[in-house]
């Protein structure tokens, strides 16, 4: 193997990855490039976490009561895991469907939150924002605990998309509107936890989705130019089906995978910097059925 083929491995695993000691790029090399991406593209072929040994010494891993005791933990699976893009694909979502610990206060609930992107992350997005829509982290971090029937809150509503999915507009038009928020707000009424009151409902147990049907709005809606009966799954279905999402999920990809792009307020009137590699995810996107793992298998080969 030649010092250019390790360079090239290595600059894969930077980027699939978080990089990777010589004796690993070697074999990695002898292996060749393609078959290493395939393997990265498939987490589940490699053993998985162990953490027995860890545990012993840091027993707040297991009980994750404190912020410190999570971070310990999620940079040790960065550094040790046989899995390195799962954890990548996790930071990743993270970054882009974020929840903060200011607000949600219970580290294990955010912690469950990341394990749900190990788990779907590298799988369908429409499956993905359906997880996302029904994790109490969420939940309780945009509010939609507080929304109800004759009352929304429009906070999920509104982040779901502008920030995870259509993103404001794109090629210098508005990818939604006003209304299309609130409609997407009704549509997710009765979407709470179990515990949602008091201010700080989590304290040290978990907390778990549920569908309250008494606070849900049933009337008609109309959301992204479609009219019915929606509760929050449809909205997801309408979403995952429009090119703004395409694009949105193409650019954040190549923004965090291949090069820096603008800040995602800019979207709407500054194109993409490499146009022909977007319109390729954007394709593949639709073509895999909203699948990450075959945008991913674009981008890197």
């Amino acid at each position: 193997m030649s010092d250019q083929d390790i360079s090239l491995i290595a600059h894969l695993m930077r980027r699939a990855g978080f990089g990777a000691p010589l004796e690993e790029l070697q074999a990695r090399a002898a292996k060749g490039y393609d078959a290493t991406v395939e393997e990265l593209l498939d987490p589940e072929s490699q053993p998985p976490m162990e953490r027995d040994l860890m545990m012993r010494y840091k027993v707040d891993w297991l009980s994750q009561a404190g912020l410190e005791g999570q971070q310990e933990e999620w940079t040790y699976r960065m550094i040790n895991s046989k899995r390195p893009l799962q954890e990548k694909i996790a930071l990743f979502w993270h970054c882009v469907l974020v929840t903060g610990h200011a607000k949600c206060e219970y580290p294990k609930q955010q912690s469950a939150e990341l394990d749900m992107f190990r788990t779907v992350g590298m799988g369908s997005f429409h499956e993905l924002l359906k997880g996302l829509s029904k994790d109490p982290a969420m939940v309780f971090y945009l509010d939609n605990c507080m929304s109800h029937k004759g009352a929304i809150n429009e906070n999920w509503g509104r982040e779901l998309l502008e920030l995870f999915s259509l993103g404001v507009g794109m090629d210098g038009d508005f990818n939604y509107s006003e209304d299309d928020v609130k409609e997407a707000a009704r549509a997710f009424t009765g979407w709470t936890v179990t515990n949602s009151v008091p201010r700080y409902p989590y304290g040290k147990y978990d907390a778990k989705f549920m569908f309250d049907p008494r606070d849900h709005d049933n009337e008609e809606k109309t959301f992204l130019g479609e009219t019915g009966n929606f509760n929050g799954d449809d909205i997801v279905d309408i979403i995952v089906k429009q090119p703004a999402t395409a694009r949105f999920v193409a650019r954040h990809l190549y923004n965090f995978f291949v090069a820096d792009d603008v800040q995602v307020p800019a979207w709407k009137d500054t194109p993409p910097q490499d146009i022909e590699a977007i319109k390729m995810l954007e394709e593949e996107y639709f073509r895999s059925n909203y699948n990450i793992t075959a945008m991913l298998r674009v981008l890197f080969k």
